[in-house]
């Protein structure tokens, strides 16, 4: 399988045949999300945050430099931080602002001969050493910026309370209860809000495939029902106060996944989700009403983690290599016109206006074999960042970041 048809394969988007995304893309897009810095904003909400959180024993959002704490994300503050040596990574990386916070694997868990669970297995930032320590009893989570806490849901989805976990303690501060099950958590970019999508089953669940859907000459495969989503709606969650307000999502289309997952669009405005057939992506306002999307994200990618430039200008876009090159395109964020073709296989975080975080292999080998490499913008230039993830696609132990800013 050549580069281009790997890609097709990843994102099903793209596919006509109608069959569910595969679970390592579909983490990426559950876990892999960067959020830009609100700038102007940020200095004022980390003031406000802290002083509310000493009022209502909430976890600092930001730094915690008011409780006299230094977290491990802040004693080293070199631009690049890398161990290209490392997959799973065992020590901090980082670049620029943009650290990754954790990472997970995935493995089927067999509950009965024809069904099965997906469980994530993380392994989060501890912010006392600067390891990445396992933190198995979680099955979702997302960090939020400034990396002192991350908003955490149980093993069974889905869940009835979102926790907010200290990641200096390593101890839950807060349980926010909720009426209807969640089985998905998203911190907003200045990390005031909560976004978590309801379900009325777990949509990780799997079955045994009655067919041989991978060519191997064995229907031993796992895989979710495909058109048998039980997603309902949204929360929209205010971190400092705990309140809560629930958007019922009705329709279930034969363009989503099981597992479909609302995200925030960059100003919080409006949310929105995945679509397994173009055009990929589909906004709504915060009732849950189709909407179409905020000034700038027009031509934003469902299937593409990165999103918008820091300064909004830019978008990420999707693979625009060969099948003996990789490469994925820039574009321009008011037009949709491509206006630049950098190095990687799929972009996964903005660094600044200029840099980005990619998975990437080296040219001629297995394009399964891919690591964390920093690029940039007009530039030949690549910095690998981490070690290359061993194993094909949908191999046990292939681990999937978690970014944040820090």
């Amino acid at each position: 399988m050549n580069v281009d048809e790997l890609v097709r394969e990843s994102l099903r988007e793209q596919a006509g045949e109608q069959r569910p995304l595969g679970p390592d893309f579909a983490d990426q897009v559950l876990a892999g999300r960067r959020r830009r810095r609100a700038r102007g904003f940020a200095a004022v909400a980390a003031a406000t945050a802290a002083v509310v959180a000493v009022a209502v024993g909430v976890p600092l959002l930001d730094s915690g430099k008011d409780d006299g704490t230094r977290l491990a994300s802040e004693m080293n503050r070199s631009d690049i931080i890398a161990h290209p040596d490392q997959t799973p990574p065992r020590d901090l990386i980082a670049a620029g602002d943009v650290a990754l916070a954790a990472y997970f694997t995935y493995s089927t868990d067999k509950q009965t001969k024809d069904r099965g669970v997906l469980r994530r297995t993380y392994w989060l930032l501890d912010q006392e050493t600067g390891k990445y320590v396992k933190a198995a009893k979680w099955s979702v989570l997302d960090v939020a910026p400034g990396m002192r806490t991350a908003a955490v849901l149980e093993d069974d989805l889905p869940a009835k309370r979102i926790g907010l976990l200290d990641l200096y303690t390593g101890k839950v501060e807060r349980w926010i209860p909720v009426d209807r099950g969640v089985a998905s958590v998203e911190f907003s970019e200045d990390g005031s809000k909560l976004l978590a999508t309801t379900y009325d089953e777990n949509p990780d669940l799997l079955y045994r495939a009655d067919y041989d859907s991978d060519g191997d000459g064995k229907n031993n495969d796992w895989m979710p029902r495909y058109g048998e989503t039980s997603r309902t709606g949204f929360y929209v969650v205010d971190v400092d106060s705990g309140e809560t307000s629930w958007s019922r999502v009705s329709g279930v289309t034969d363009d989503m996944n099981v597992r479909q997952d609302f995200e925030f669009s960059d100003d919080a405005t409006r949310v929105w989700a995945g679509l397994s057939t173009e055009p990929g992506i589909r906004y709504f306002d915060l009732r849950g009403n189709k909407a179409g999307p905020p000034a700038g994200e027009m031509y934003r990618r469902g299937s593409v983690v990165a999103g918008l430039s820091p300064d909004g200008k830019l978008v990420a876009g999707d693979f625009a290599g060969t099948d003996k090159t990789t490469a994925s395109e820039i574009l321009d964020a008011r037009t949709g016109r491509r206006l630049h073709k950098v190095h990687g296989q799929q972009l996964l975080a903005w660094v600044d206006d200029k840099r980005l975080i990619a998975w990437d292999i080296e040219p001629g080998t297995n394009e399964f074999h891919n690591r964390l490499m920093l690029i940039t913008i007009g530039s030949d230039k690549v910095v690998p960042l981490s070690g290359f993830r061993k194993g094909n696609d949908g191999a046990g132990g292939r681990w999937t970041p978690v970014f944040a800013e820090r």
